[in-house]
């Protein structure tokens, strides 16, 4: 539908009312400039506006749906499209309200496509009609006034976020789980914040450009503000991923917490369950109904016997058995221990003896057995200076630290 459409020449309004599409686009030829407001227009209405100022079909096909990114787009020579993203924070539900503006911009005029509730302009054309020396330096002035409004709106924004990232920051690190699906949805409406505000960063600069001298310090003080609001949401999203760590972490306290109290409780079960097993076993064992039990156990000796020696006996073994598995156990602890400051090269310990037959001399030369590493024995077969052909090495006796069995083997360099 349409909100307003009015013909502005030399810094003022001329007409009160809304002006027609057709007298518009007549006015566009005498000077000035038109602006146009539109509020999520039918296709028919879109339509029309494009037969008469001759817009782009793809311009216009833009402007219907919803983008995700603000974007610049020259579609003709003097026609150019703006696509805006708004913002607004509900208080009462606590949540981000997303709008777009879609700005046909022209020198002759204006056109503006309002999509959402977050996407009001009247305080724009207000704020522009009383301010006439911006005013008459053509449709370029309006682009501006629409830019430092929807950049103003981003404020109010920041500002409730920051608000709902501190009470769930408060509630955190009070060490409180605050809940998940809380902090999910507000880290989502920062990453679609961002989203609507870092891309503008690059169309602010393109129309700060292209904005001439008298707009240039308006431009660029529209630019500075939106780069301290990118730089606020971007600090607010990495604080919302901190956050989330940490309730994450709170949570895996809490779970420990749980734990622990469910392990003092079977303790405690435990130890009551420890308290009744020998009158269980006394009464399990005397509560036998055979016929020997009854003749024969019926003095007090017989009882302190057969049930309280019945008794200690086991008990006696279980001690034992945990006193011979804890030994064993810290032998293996100490064996491990010392595997891990040996070097790789001298864990395997062995005895050789290498013999080695001289064919001119027929002397045989011996070395007794001693423990080397292996590359050591190795070296010593192999580079025995003075010995011909025929030489043997005998690796005998070969133990591995972590093995006892023996090992005979023969030196891989080395003939038999």
């Amino acid at each position: 539908m349409i909100i307003d459409c009015a013909h502005y020449q030399d810094g003022r309004r001329l007409d009160e009312g809304v002006v027609s599409l057709q007298e518009a686009a007549a006015r566009c030829e005498t000077g000035g400039f038109v602006w146009l407001g539109l509020f999520e227009p039918s296709a028919a209405e879109l339509a029309e506006a494009r037969d008469t100022f001759g817009l782009h079909e793809l311009a216009v096909e833009d402007a219907l749906n919803m983008h995700s990114r603000p974007k610049v787009e020259n579609y003709d020579e003097n026609v150019q499209l703006v696509i805006l993203r708004t913002a607004r924070y509900d208080d009462a539900a606590e949540e981000v309200e997303f709008g777009e503006i879609s700005v046909f911009l022209a020198p002759t005029f204006v056109i503006t496509v309002r999509q959402g509730a977050a996407s009001e302009l009247r305080g724009a054309r207000q704020r522009l009609e009383q301010r006439p020396e911006l005013l008459a330096v053509g449709s370029a002035a309006a682009l501006w006034a629409i830019l430092d409004t929807v950049v103003d709106g981003y404020t109010p924004v920041v500002a409730g976020l920051e608000r709902d990232i501190d009470q769930i920051e408060d509630t955190v690190f009070s060490g409180a789980a605050a809940p998940t699906e809380r902090i999910y949805s507000l880290r989502r409406e920062v990453t679609d914040f961002y989203r609507a505000v870092h891309p503008l960063l690059a169309v602010a600069g393109s129309v700060e450009r292209r904005g001439g001298k008298a707009l240039r310090h308006y431009l660029t003080d529209v630019r500075d503000h939106l780069l301290l609001v990118d730089e606020e949401v971007a600090a607010q999203r990495d604080l919302l991923g901190t956050i989330l760590e940490a309730n994450i972490a709170v949570i895996s306290v809490e779970q420990t917490k749980i734990g622990v109290q469910q392990n003092t409780s079977i303790e405690q079960l435990t130890i009551l369950s420890t308290v009744f097993l020998p009158l269980t076993f006394v009464t399990g064992f005397f509560g036998q109904n055979f016929g020997w039990l009854v003749g024969h156990i019926d003095t007090v000796t017989a009882f302190i016997i057969y049930g309280i020696g019945g008794l200690l006996l086991p008990l006696a073994l279980l001690f034992l058995w945990f006193r011979l598995r804890a030994a064993a156990a810290k032998k293996a602890a100490l064996s491990g221990r010392s595997l891990t400051v040996r070097q790789p090269q001298t864990v395997l310990s062995i005895g050789f003896h290498c013999t080695a037959a001289d064919s001119s001399k027929n002397r045989i030369h011996g070395g007794s057995p001693s423990m080397l590493p292996l590359r050591t024995v190795a070296a010593s077969c192999t580079a025995s200076p003075g010995i011909p052909a025929y030489r043997a090495c005998w690796l005998i006796a070969a133990r591995a630290v972590t093995s006892s069995s023996r090992l005979s083997a023969r030196c891989a360099n080395c003939r038999a």
